[in-house]
């Protein structure tokens, strides 16, 4: 049923405004990304940096070669020097031996005696021989692992350096990337803000129009309520007052259909049909029943047709009305049947409607020309939705004779509406 398709409509339309736990973890796990993203980058572009030092001891230090090669010559000089004493000799002689006996303080040995064929070994059996050519050997195996401890130390500071220029490029990488990312969620934060905020608007504009539809189409009936009230203070007889008792009841009727707040939506946006088989000629007859510059013409024989009755009777109740505000002369209502469907057809003698004009008035708020009477520019627009909603359409024309406009409602198969016995 239509009703039903308009509430769930209705609340799909309502439905973002709840965040459901799995659009709040996403949202929660999106606004996270960039935080989570750069701890992963900066984790995976210092590993290797941080490889670097753990491979090479936590650091690389060639002092304790320097020291071995200061002290084992400084044994040497010693050896050779004249004036030095002998009693000092035994001390110079052990702190050399003490530099070389203690290979924990030579950092990345294995890997310096790599480099050349230099060993910490040998320099400690040629001192323990302790004669001149033994320490003058021990001497020159001594500067040899220093030269290769350089070697090493060189080419570990190009890979430091090295894993250092790749880590600070791939910094600059992250955050350009982190940047990026958190660029992309501020955009897409700003378009969900925009989509909502246009979404709250049309919503907002949505209930303006059926508000602004529904005090246009409650004027009519409060108006008529409002005189045969007054008309009935002055009633002389008894069937004066019924009838002026029946135009009370049908005005309230007819507020009552039109004034739903509940079902604004289904009267006058997305429109809902309470249809049932229905002879459209007293329909049309109210219309002139009151006088005045309407006549109504309709057919000798009943003209069954399912539509909504309520809404029927609006539809020409608003042509009729826009027909009296654009002239003061006569305005013919007819009924007829044409290709086995109902028509309606209004023609007023006013000065007409341009053909440029035609379509433009049946927007909302759009207006011909000026009228003898303001008015929003509505009846129109809710003439052809109620129109359309039958399954058939409203259209201008101009007379084959004469001046003014006229007007043919064509009435077609109701779509997706209420079936009432």
């Amino acid at each position: 049923m239509n009703r039903t398709r308009s509430a769930r409509r209705e609340k799909d339309v309502a439905r973002p405004e709840r965040m459901t736990p799995t659009v709040t973890a996403r949202e929660v796990m999106l606004a996270a990304l960039p935080a989570l993203l750069t701890v992963l980058l900066l984790t995976l572009v210092t590993r290797p940096a941080y490889t670097k030092l753990l491979e090479n001891d936590n650091g690389w230090s060639p002092y304790a070669y320097q020291a071995l090669v200061q002290d084992i010559l400084g044994y040497q000089v010693a050896r050779l020097d004249p004036a030095q004493s002998a009693a000092d000799l035994p001390d110079i002689r052990d702190r050399a031996r003490s530099s070389a006996q203690n290979p924990g303080q030579f950092t990345a040995l294995r890997k310096v005696e790599s480099y050349g064929d230099a060993r910490l070994e040998t320099v400690n059996r040629l001192l323990r021989q302790d004669t001149s050519e033994s320490v003058a050997a021990a001497g020159k195996e001594a500067l040899l692992l220093n030269s290769q401890a350089n070697n090493f130390g060189q080419e570990t500071g190009g890979e430091y350096f090295k894993a250092f220029s790749d880590m600070r490029r791939a910094l600059i990488v992250t955050a350009i990337i982190t940047g990026l990312l958190s660029m992309l969620l501020t955009g897409r934060a700003l378009w969900l803000w925009r989509t909502e905020r246009e979404r709250r608007s049309r919503r907002e504009a949505r209930q303006r129009e059926a508000l602004n539809l529904a005090s246009h189409e409650l004027r009519r009936p409060l108006q008529s309520l409002m005189l045969a009230s007054d008309l009935l203070r002055h009633a002389e007889t008894p069937e004066q007052r019924q009838h002026l008792l029946t135009l009370i009841e049908d005005s309230a009727t007819q507020l009552a259909s039109r004034a739903d707040l509940t079902r604004l939506n289904d009267l006058y946006l997305d429109v809902t049909l309470k249809v049932m088989r229905t002879d459209l000629r007293p329909l049309v007859r109210r219309a002139a029943e009151a006088g005045g510059r309407v006549t109504a013409h309709v057919p000798d024989m009943p003209l069954v047709w399912p539509v909504d009755t309520n809404r029927t009777r609006q539809v020409i109740e608003n042509l009729v009305e826009n027909a009296l505000k654009y002239t003061d002369g006569p305005v013919d209502l007819t009924l007829r049947e044409q290709g086995g469907q109902p028509e309606i057809v209004v023609r007023d003698f006013g000065p007409g409607i341009p053909s440029e004009l035609r379509e433009r008035v049946f927007l909302p708020y759009e207006r011909g020309p000026r009228g003898l009477t303001e008015g929003h520019g509505l009846g129109l627009s809710l003439v052809r939705r109620y129109a359309r909603a039958h399954g058939g359409d409203v259209t201008l024309h101009t007379p084959e004779s004469g001046p003014g406009t006229l007007v043919r409602v064509r009435f077609g198969t109701p779509l997706l509406a209420e079936q009432r016995a």
